[in-house]
């Protein structure tokens, strides 16, 4: 694997003066190089720049899981999927090129925050389209959020190919053409008729994933494995904290709106345990000793979109199951129930998938999760109870890997 120095001050840490040193002067000039950091960094965590980012990506997950809460309330629920998919995937990727780039070329200098912020500003407008996108099947304000952030990333990776010379400029300028002929390609969604969309996005989610591929494919980029991992858990821990919220706002609006506190009482404790469970089971294991060359990367931060997704649609979900509760969505109660169930169970059988099969041992640990997935989908047909028992499942969940884990580490 090739990869060039790092730049001085990786990340817009300074070295501290208290020895006696003084800040070297490269890094305190505004803009520098945007050369390559090294893989081998220590300490390597993400910046207060990444977090900013994650926050403002949020607002428009929220946007996407309420448009779908709209949806399955009113018994579109095929549409609203499939909406939900395309919004989450444009979403999921912009997030995915930012965070992986940045993991390998952060040099925090004036220019790389400045467009960084022009690209959380292309989030915003993108979250802004997101109703239209959902309701009027109006994809301006989407696809232009989307321009926003991709002239930017592209404008970051024409910054590496200057820096840059050999196969790492190649790759620097395949990424860049790369990225804006695939937003080309997106223009499509302004043009075709309703019914060949769903096509389009299919081919353009397809050719967006063999950018890194084909663009990698003479030198590979030094993104480091541990702050990649950590950029992924980040984004997890804040779109569950999302759901947490949302799901507390639905359930705070039925009770003061219908005085319906036994009915939602259920929903409530089962939702909680499941997002605590989906916590402590995605957490459990140390995903970026894996991480060890593209790929097995690209598969399991491709696989993301499924676990991302579906956590942020456990939220909408429970909202779901709330205004069923309260009489106020035109679904059955096992409908209802399913929109909670499936994409926990989605959650749990994608996390073994890609996290925690490669550190079980033996066939009983390797069968938890799979079968508590089988288990949380039976759990749809237990009438109004059924989120809370599949919140007890989840957490079954949980207790059942920790007692297996304890036993044999007891017997090594």
């Amino acid at each position: 694997m090739t990869s060039t120095p790092a730049s001085p001050a990786p990340g817009g840490s300074s070295p501290s003066p208290a020895s006696g040193g003084t800040v070297p002067s490269s890094a305190a000039k505004p803009l520098r190089p945007l050369r390559a950091r090294g893989r081998d960094e220590e300490h390597r965590a993400a910046t207060p720049l990444e977090l900013f980012f994650d926050l403002c990506f949020v607002v428009a997950v929220a946007q996407a899981g309420a448009e779908l809460v709209h949806a399955v309330a009113e018994a579109h629920t095929g549409e609203g999927i499939l909406n939900y998919a395309m919004i989450f995937f444009a979403l999921f990727w912009a997030w995915v090129n930012f965070s992986w780039f940045s993991s390998a070329y952060d040099n925090d200098d004036v220019l790389y925050r400045v467009v960084t912020l022009i690209q959380i500003a292309g989030v915003l407008v993108f979250a802004a389209g997101v109703t239209k996108a959902f309701e009027e099947h109006d994809f301006l304000l989407v696809w232009l959020g989307y321009l926003i952030m991709r002239i930017a990333l592209s404008t970051q990776w024409l910054r590496v190919a200057k820096a840059a010379t050999g196969a790492e400029r190649g790759t620097a300028l395949r990424y860049a053409a790369g990225v804006v002929v695939c937003q080309i390609g997106w223009s499509g969604l302004l043009f075709l008729p309703e019914h060949a969309r769903p096509w389009l996005f299919l081919v353009m989610a397809v050719a967006e994933m063999c950018v890194p591929v084909i663009a990698e494919r003479a030198y590979t980029t030094p993104w480091h494995p541990h702050h990649i991992s950590e950029r992924y858990g980040l984004f997890t821990i804040i779109v569950l904290g999302e759901t947490i919220a949302a799901a507390t706002v639905a359930v705070k609006s039925g009770i003061e709106e219908n005085d319906a506190l036994d009915e939602l009482l259920p929903i409530a404790a089962g939702g909680l345990l499941i997002v605590f469970a989906a916590w402590w089971i995605y957490f459990v294991v140390p995903i970026h000793g894996r991480l060890r060359g593209n790929r097995q990367a690209f598969l399991w931060g491709y696989g993301q979109y499924v676990i991302l997704g579906s956590a942020a649609a456990i939220g909408a979900g429970i909202e779901v199951a709330v205004e069923q509760a309260v009489g106020k969505a035109h679904l059955s109660t096992p409908a209802a129930s399913a929109a909670v169930t499936v994409p926990t169970a989605l959650y749990l059988f994608t996390v073994w998938a890609l996290h925690s099969r490669y550190y079980k041992v033996g066939a009983a640990q390797q069968l938890v999760l799979p079968v508590s997935a089988l288990a949380v989908l039976a759990s749809t047909f237990a009438g109004r109870w059924a989120v809370l028992v599949a919140g007890i499942v989840t957490a079954a969940t949980v207790a059942t890997g920790v007692t297996l884990t304890a036993r044999m580490a007891r017997r090594t």
